[in-house]
Order: C-alpha cells, then structure tokens, then sequence
C-alpha cells in the first residue's frame, strides 16, 4: 500500500532511571526485560542533583551522596545481572537533576523507562512529579512501569488510536507486539460529550463524528497490516464518556499501552493532554509515551 515503511521501526537501547525505590527497581526489571526482548543493552543511570548544592551543602553531605549513588547503581546492576546473565548492562552517575540528565541519556539510548513513583511524597498509585516531567518533556519514548512487580502477560499489546497521525505510535507498538508474540490491539474512543454544545446538533452529526474515527482507525490498522502481516491484528471502536476511563479499563488487559504524545492547546512548555495525563497516573500496565513532532492536530482531549 503506498504510504507504507518498509522496514521494522528501530526500538533502539534502554536507559531506566533509579533512585533506591521499590517502584524503581520493578521499572529496572521491567526495563531489562525490555532490552532483552530488543537484543540490546541496558543502561542504568542515577541522577545525584548535586550539581548545583556546592553552594549550600557541605563537601561531607556531598561525598556521602555520591557513595550512596554508586552503591546503589553497583547493587541494581548486580540484581538485574543475576536475573538477566547475558544481558548487557552499564551504568552511569551524574551529578545532574533527574529530569535533565534522563532527558540527556534518553535522547542517548533512545527508549527511557522509569517507575511510577520515587522516593518522595506520599505512597499512592500515583505518579512521582520527577516521572510526570520527564514524560512531558521528553523528544523520545518513555515508558512509565505501572503494576506490581510481578505483572501478568496478557499476551496483548495495547495501542491508543485517535486519527492517522497515530500511525508511527502504532508502528511502534506492533514492533512490540511482535517482539512479546502478542496480539496488537488498535483501540479508538470518541466521546460525544467532548461535542456536545458546540457542533453536534443532529443525529447525523454525531454518525459523522464517530465515522471519523472509524475511518481512521481502519486506515491505521491497514497500513500496520501491510507492514506486520504475520501479526495478529484487533482493531475496535468504542464509544464512552471518559476517553481515559475506557483506555484505563481496557489496559487491565494489557502488557503494554503505547501512545502518541499530544500537548495541550493555548499552553506554554511541557503540558500532556488530559488522557495522557490520566493514563500515566490510573494504567494498569506500564505506558509507553511516543513523542508527537507535528503540532497541527493536537488537542487537550488526549
């Protein structure tokens, strides 16, 4: 079909964050898992922020980080070695902020994983506010590890479909699919609410509104299928009140939910869209973020 890649996308290396949290050695697993899965290596890194505490911490304060630092990234390595023998792993130390240095080291190795929360705040399913930026900010995947440590493979890779310009998310998450010899699952939801009070005055309205998305997920599934055509495809489209709400349903069945970025209209900086957001924080499995470069269609739905 014209239009189509050839060539499988390239998932490329991992980088995990750690910070010494339960939630960060379940993402450090995960994520070896992951490069596993990818043929590739595992890079573990630990961001100190102490970069800027010279003028206010003492050298011993100083010192006694850095070694703790190291420790730490010493034992994550070993753990994950003992798990994963053949597996290739580094490690790295910055004295950099988290957000920055894994955005540095993201760009790097070109898939970023960190846990669901840090060390900080109060112990919810929420997500640490170090995680939330780096996921909004990011020019390159990231993967937020949602779930226990011991996650149930479904045997499903879960991919977020709003139009054809989530076609590379897709591409993407059926590289994942086919890595995990999972079925890939293309899931569109419209909301008549999101219409409601502004266009929408007739049945026919809302019939057209809903043939959008259909038409688009079906464009998507065909162009995955031409590209995966051993891959056991699902397309569906539902209908809900809460786009987020049927996406985080739908990812108790999931190994993995892969999504497009898009940021939020009329804001400055680094804002996620309002399912992305939500997703982030109530998935029941680990979300992959794609990063969306074009800008003309984003939208504070998603």
């Amino acid at each position: 079909m014209e239009g189509s890649t050839p060539h499988r996308p390239d998932l490329g290396a991992v980088v995990v964050g750690v910070d010494g949290s339960d939630t960060a050695l379940t993402a450090a697993f995960w994520a070896a898992a992951e490069a596993a899965r990818r043929n590739s290596a595992l890079h573990i890194f630990y961001a100190a922020d102490t970069a800027d505490g010279i003028f206010y911490l003492s050298p011993e304060i100083i010192a006694g980080v850095h070694t703790e630092g190291r420790d730490l990234l010493e034992l994550t390595a070993a753990q994950v070695s003992e798990r994963f023998p053949t597996l290739h792993v580094t490690t790295e130390y910055s004295r950099r902020d988290p957000v920055s240095g894994l955005h540095r080291v993201g760009a790097k190795y070109g898939t970023t994983v960190v846990g669901h929360r840090g060390l900080g705040g109060f112990e919810s399913l929420m997500l640490g506010s170090v995680g939330l930026r780096v996921a909004a900010a990011a020019t390159t995947p990231v993967i937020v590890v949602r779930g226990g440590a011991d996650l149930a493979e479904n045997g499903v890779v879960l991919a977020a479909v709003r139009d054809e310009c989530d076609f590379e998310s897709a591409r993407r998450a059926a590289r994942e699919a086919e890595l995990r010899k999972a079925t890939l699952r293309l899931l569109t939801v419209w909301n008549i609410v999101q219409y409601a009070g502004t266009v929408v005055t007739m049945l026919d309205d809302v019939n057209e509104f809903a043939g959008r998305h259909v038409r688009g997920l079906k464009s998507v599934a065909d162009r995955v299928h031409d590209e995966f055509p051993a891959l056991p495809v699902n397309a569906d489209a539902e209908k809900g009140v809460s786009v987020a709400s049927v996406l985080v349903e739908a990812s108790r069945h999931a190994d993995l939910l892969v999504m497009g970025g898009r940021r939020s209209p009329g804001y400055f900086g680094p804002t996620l869209g309002r399912t992305t957001h939500s997703l982030l924080h109530h998935s029941h499995c680990p979300v992959e973020l794609i990063p969306r470069h074009d800008q003309a269609r984003g939208s504070d739905a998603s």
